[in-house]
């Protein structure tokens, strides 16, 4: 049974072992003291099937949620990036629509109240105006199905510059017009592309659905930056100050640890040394003080 509680700290899936059953993987979540757990679909073929799910296997899903205590009440849905909503490719756009109605509706028997997208047009192919435009085309067609099953969509700040900041997604909220529209920024994103991290949240603050934490390495003139997999504190993420930020901004949202430690030695080991690593970090920044 849920109960509301001062810190709604969560656990991406892919930083959990990874050929374990759901039942499982929530009960390990659980265990290592984290509120909820991100469920992933993307673009490989083996998380793409759990859009086919049948009847049983969601009510299994649901039931395993229920009996444990823990939710899932978001989905990183990256399955765009192989199918992306701009593509010029009038098949691969019929493909990538044909995903986000299913991802919707799987979303909606799961009681996932979120899904967060990724910010691009395309990633494969070379982005230009036209699959600007078919992106926007594609997001409107999304959000009246999120409208009809009262499911959140949100634009995560990308590690691609067609999203790289709080402002951009703004333009986009702008043409789409949308309450089932929000954003949900990655602080590692937010900081490697240098921006003013304070004056982005503080722009986007009522459009926030969901904040992701991880360490990145900055973009330069040199260096493409690094997104992924970065050991918290190695990278250029001030969390304190972070965490400062959301303090003053009264913030009460969700936060996720976004880790790609599925495939190594001990992943619970690494998800509960991430856990108290951030906490520290959060006390440290006022935010957090139990």
């Amino acid at each position: 049974m849920y109960k509301l509680t001062d810190l709604e700290l969560g656990i991406y899936e892919k930083a959990l072992p990874k050929n374990i059953s759901w039942r499982e993987r929530l009960e390990i979540a659980k265990d290592a003291g984290y509120k909820f757990v991100e469920i992933s679909v993307d673009e490989t073929d083996e998380r793409l099937a759990r859009l086919e799910w049948t009847n049983e296997e969601r009510i299994e899903f649901t039931r395993a949620v229920l009996e444990i205590g823990i939710r899932v009440p978001s989905m990183c849905f990256s399955g765009h990036r192989r199918f992306p909503l701009g593509s010029e490719n009038k098949e691969t756009r019929k493909k990538s629509l044909e995903l986000m109605k299913k991802a919707i509706e799987l979303a909606a028997d799961l009681g996932i109240r979120n899904i967060q997208m990724a910010g691009y047009d395309v990633y494969y192919e070379k982005g230009n105006e036209k699959t600007r435009e078919l992106y926007i085309d594609g997001m409107k067609q999304s959000l009246k199905w999120a409208e009809q099953a009262q499911v959140m969509l949100s634009i995560e700040i990308m590690d691609h510059p067609f999203m790289n900041s709080i402002t951009k997604y703004i333009e986009f909220s702008k043409i789409l017009n949308s309450p089932f529209l929000t954003v949900y920024p990655d602080c590692g994103n937010l900081s490697a592309w240098g921006n003013n991290v304070e004056k982005e949240m503080k722009k986007g603050i009522t459009e926030i659905s969901a904040i992701h934490l991880k360490d990145t390495l900055a973009v330069t003139s040199e260096f493409p930056g690094k997104f992924k997999e970065v050991p918290f504190g190695e990278g250029c993420v001030n969390f304190v100050n972070f965490f400062k930020i959301l303090k003053k901004l009264d913030y009460k949202g969700p936060l996720l640890i976004e880790m790609w430690t599925e495939k190594s030695e001990d992943p619970i080991a690494e998800i509960k040394k991430a856990k108290e690593w951030m906490i520290e970090k959060m006390k440290l920044g006022g935010y957090y003080s139990c």
